[in-house]
C-alpha cells in the first residue's frame, strides 16, 4: 500500500514543500529512504521502529521505502521523524489514510513515541497558514507557532494521541489559533515572551539605564546618532573607561520591532533552534560573542548551514568587545554582510540566504596596553605592538563603520558628583521620533529579497540618500572642502552624508545644515583612506580628543 504525507524541510529562514511518501510491500524485511535525505533522516528508520513499537503498533515485517519528495531538495534534521511514522501506519493500513489529508506534519520522536521540538518550526508554520493547512506539531514548538496569527494547529504529546485523534476524525475542527494553543497547553505567553528574550539576548525596558553612565557625553551622543539612524559605531578608549557599559545599554534606547521585524527575528532564531518555548513579540537581539569565535560561527555555516551571529544579530545589535583579539579574517568576513544586509552560504547542493542588518558596535583599546593618548598615563607599547594591534582592523572595513569614538577616562571627581543624567526612556523618545521622521520620508519599509526592514537612513540606496539628503550652500562648502581634505572615499563620503541627515532628523530640520556635517565629521578619523596603521586607532583617539577640546 502508499500513503503520502505532507512536511517540510527548512533551507535558510524559508520552509519548502515536501511530500513524505511511504510504500509497503512484500518481501524482505528492510527499509530504504531515499530523497537526497542527511544523517539525522536516515537514522530516523530506528526511532520511527522503536517509537512505533513502544506506543503499541505494529511495525510491519516487509519491504518498507521512504521517499522525500522533490528528490533534488537537501533533507536535514529530525522534523521527518513523526510524517514517516504517520506514514508507515497509513500504508500498513492500521491508520486511514484520507485522515492525513490537509495536514502538515512536523517533529521529532522519542523512543517511547513522545514528541520532541524541532528546529524552524515558525518558518513551516507561516507555509501552512498560507496553504490553509493544519500544522501538526510538538507541544515545545506551540509558541514559536503563535507567532503566525493564521495558522491552525494541534500538538499532541505523543504518537499514541495523534493516532487517536486522527481515527476520531474532524481534525480540522479540532484545530484551534497557535496562540490560544499555546494558553491552553503550553504555558501562558507572558512565560513565553520571558523565554525568547532569554534566548535571543535582547533588552528589555527597565534593563540597564543610559543614567547610569556619567562623563561620556561625546559617547551618548554618539549611540543616539547610531540608534536614530541605525549606524555602526566604533568605540575606542582605555581599560574600564565604560566601554561596554555604554553598548549594553544601546538597545533599551532601539525603537520596538514592527510586526513584520519581529516575525522575521523569531524565524532566524527558530531555525537555529534557540526559541524553546517561544514567545509572541521578542525585543531587539543583543550579541556578544566572545573574541574566538569562529568565521563560521560568526557569519553562519556548517555541514548543515545555520545562521552565526551576524544573522541572529538581525535588527538588533552585534557587539564584538576588544575587537583587537578578533582574528583578522573572522572581522574580514563583515565586509559583505555590512554592505549587503544579508548572508549567502553557497554550498555544493544549494545556495542559503540569510539576513543579517544589524547594527555594529565594536568596542577596542587604542593599543595593547590600553594607554596611548591617554594624557594621564604613559604608554608602554613598542612600534611592533603598535603596528600588529591596528592591523587587525582594515581600512576596508573601518570605513564601514560610521561613528568612530573616542571613549575617554572618567574623573573620580564626576564619578563622585553623580547628579543623574539623561535616561534611556528619553534618548528612546528622540530616537523614535527620528525613525518616525525616516519612516515618512523613505515609506513604510525597505523591501529586499528576503527581508521587510524599516527604512533607516543607514539602509536606504545612495540614490534615494541623494534625493531626500537635501544640504544648504554652507553645508554643500563644508562636506566639499572636508572631503578633499580628509581624503574621503565615496563610500566615507556617503556615510558622512548619512549620518548628517540623522542629525538633522534629531534636529527636526528639512534640510541639511553645516553644524550637521561639522558634527558628522566630527566622528570620522582622520586619513579614513588608510589601513589603520599610520593614523590608525591612536590616531582616532587623538583626533576625537582634540576635537572635543
Amino acid at each position: 500500500m502508499l500513503a503520502a504525507t505532507r512536511s517540510a524541510a527548512v533551507l535558510g529562514i524559508e520552509a519548502l514543500d515536501v511530500t513524505v511518501e511511504v510504500h509497503v510491500a512484500n518481501g524482505l524485511p528492510q527499509w530504504t529512504l531515499v530523497g537526497l535525505a542527511a544523517t539525522a533522516v536516515k537514522e530516523s528508520r530506528d526511532r520511527v521502529s522503536a517509537a512505533l513499537a513502544n506506543a503499541g503498533f505494529t511495525v510491519p515485517p516487509r519491504r518498507i521505502t521512504v521517499s522525500l519528495s522533490p528528490g533534488d531538495l537537501p533533507k536535514a534534521g529530525t522534523a521527518f521523524d513523526l510524517p514517516i511514522a504517520l506514514g508507515v501506519l497509513a500504508a500498513s493500513g492500521q491508520l486511514d489514510a484520507t485522515q492525513l489529508q490537509g495536514l502538515r506534519v512536523v517533529g521529532e520522536l522519542g523512543l517511547d513515541g513522545a514528541l520532541r521540538p524541532v528546529r524552524g518550526v515558525l518558518a513551516v508554520a507561516r507555509l501552512a497558514a498560507a496553504q490553509d493547512e493544519v500544522l501538526v506539531i510538538p507541544p515545545g514548538n506551540a509558541g514559536e507557532a503563535a507567532c503566525v496569527q493564521r495558522v491552525r494547529a494541534v500538538a499532541p504529546e505523543s504518537l499514541g494521541e495523534l493516532v487517536t485523534m486522527l481515527r476520531a476524525g474532524g481534525m480540522a475542527a479540532r484545530a484551534q489559533s497557535a496562540s490560544a494553543l499555546l494558553q491552553s497547553g503550553a504555558g501562558s505567553l507572558q512565560a513565553a515572551l520571558a523565554g525568547a528574550t532569554s534566548a535571543i539576548g535582547g533588552s528589555e525596558r527597565g534593563g540597564p539605564d543610559m543614567s547610569d553612565v556619567v562623563g561620556q557625553p561625546m559617547a551618548m551622543r554618539a549611540l543616539e546618532i547610531a540608534a536614530a539612524g541605525a549606524h555602526n559605531v566604533l568605540l575606542v578608549g582605555p581599560p574600564g573607561a565604560g566601554k561596554t557599559m555604554l553598548a549594553r545599554r544601546l538597545p533599551g534606547i532601539l525603537p520596538p520591532l514592527h510586526d513584520e521585524e519581529a516575525l522575521e527575528v523569531l524565524t532566524v532564531h527558530s531555525v537555529a533552534g534557540l526559541l524553546g518555548a517561544g514567545p509572541a513579540r521578542p525585543v531587539r537581539p543583543f550579541r556578544a560573542p566572545h573574541h574566538s569565535v569562529s568565521a563560521a560561527g560568526l557569519v553562519g555555516g556548517g555541514s548543515v548551514p545555520r545562521p552565526g551571529e551576524v544573522s541572529l544579530a538581525h535588527l538588533g545589535v552585534l557587539f564584538l568587545d576588544e575587537l583587537s583579539l578578533f582574528p583578522r579574517h573572522v572581522l574580514e568576513s563583515l565586509r559583505q554582510p555590512l554592505e549587503d544586509g544579508h548572508v549567502t552560504l553557497a554550498r555544493a547542493a544549494s545556495a542559503l540566504r540569510f539576513p543579517a542588518r544589524f547594527m555594529l558596535v565594536a568596542a577596542t583599546n587604542p593599543c595593547p596596553c590600553g594607554y596611548a593618548g591617554d594624557p594621564a598615563r604613559d604608554c608602554r607599547c613598542t612600534a611592533a605592538d603598535l603596528d600588529r594591534h591596528q592591523a587587525r582592523l582594515s581600512g576596508p572595513l573601518a570605513d564601514r563603520i560610521d561613528l568612530h569614538v573616542h571613549v575617554r577616562r572618567v574623573p573620580p571627581q564626576a564619578l563622585d558628583a553623580r547628579d543623574g543624567g539623561v535616561t534611556s526612556a528619553e534618548l528612546a523618545a528622540r530616537v523614535a521620533d527620528a525613525r518616525a521622521r525616516q519612516r515618512a520620508r523613505y515609506g513604510r519599509t525597505h523591501r529586499s529579497a528576503d527581508e521587510t526592514a524599516v527604512a533607516t537612513n543607514a539602509s536606504v540606496p545612495a540614490r534615494t540618500l541623494a534625493t531626500s539628503a537635501r544640504l544648504d550652500r554652507d553645508a554643500r562648502a563644508l562636506l566639499l572642502s572636508a572631503a578633499e581634505r580628509l581624503r574621503l572615499s565615496a563610500r566615507s563620503y556617503h556615510r558622512v552624508l548619512r549620518v548628517a541627515r540623522t542629525i538633522a532628523d534629531l534636529d527636526d530640520a528639512a534640510e541639511i545644515g553645516a553644524a550637521h556635517v561639522a558634527e558628522s565629521l566630527r566622528f570620522r578619523p582622520p586619513e579614513r583612506s588608510a589601513v589603520l596603521g599610520g593614523g590608525g586607532l591612536r590616531g582616532a583617539a587623538a583626533h576625537d580628543a582634540t576635537s572635543e577640546r
